[in-house]
């Protein structure tokens, strides 16, 4: 569905990432983790057209994304949930969520889908109404999620959907995260929380310094040596 190879990208002269290759399969759960600074966020950033890569090839369902702007890979199929949520935070949860779906025009489907979004963060349709920036962080990453999943996404990929909330809040973050991959959506997952983010992924990379240096599958990262030291507090 997602194939990224040989992705050199730069910010002016610092190499963030260096010769990357990954993919992401149909119906799967891809976990990318790494410490602060290894390029995750320039991953998904490079992935969605908001950077530019040097060298390297991203293609998506067997198309080249070269020269595709951002816009237009959303109008495709790929979906983000960015690190720090980014949403309209003066606007209501309403709002938000009809933003997503700004590259459509069927009226009757975006209404669907924001009902379907409401069954799964049912929090969100109590406070449809009220102003995003006056959520909880827990509501706002739901939000987030729900914005992306407005765009019809093929592939979604989220950055540190966990981030900042309450040991409770995680598991209900990912168990969503599995319900949204059981109706067949594949997930780029970038976290820092390993542990979960391994338990809920078909296969993971690991990202240092801008390169992959291990992949497997998710129990196999979870039972590595290396992996557990570095990422797992073992």
């Amino acid at each position: 569905m997602l194939q990224i190879d040989g992705v050199e990208t730069f910010y002016g002269r610092v190499r963030a990432l260096a010769n990357v290759s990954l993919t992401v399969g149909m119906g799967e759960v891809v976990a990318l983790i790494g410490s602060n600074g290894a390029g995750k966020t320039t991953t998904l950033r490079t992935i969605s057209g908001l950077v530019h890569p040097a060298r390297g090839r991203i293609s998506f369902a067997g198309q080249d994304l070269r020269g595709v702007p951002a816009a237009k890979r959303v109008e495709l199929g790929i979906g983000h949930v960015p690190e720090g949520r980014r949403l309209f935070p003066r606007m209501s949860v309403k709002d938000n969520l009809t933003l997503g779906a700004y590259t459509r025009n069927d009226r009757e489907e975006i209404e669907k889908d924001r009902e379907q979004v409401f069954e799964l963060f049912p929090r969100l349709k109590e406070r449809q109404t009220q102003i995003a920036g006056t959520l909880s962080g827990g509501e706002q990453q739901m939000l987030a999620i729900g914005r992306s999943m407005m765009t019809r996404p093929k592939v979604l990929m989220m950055d540190e959907p966990s981030l900042g909330l309450a040991p409770i809040l995680v598991e209900t973050i990912f168990r969503i995260i599995q319900e949204i991959n059981e109706q067949g959506i594949p997930i780029l997952l970038v976290e820092q929380n390993a542990h979960q983010a391994l338990n809920v992924a078909h296969r993971g990379y690991v990202l240092e310094t801008g390169s992959i240096v291990k992949e497997g599958t998710g129990q196999e990262l979870l039972q590595s040596e290396d992996v557990a030291k570095a990422y797992l507090g073992m």
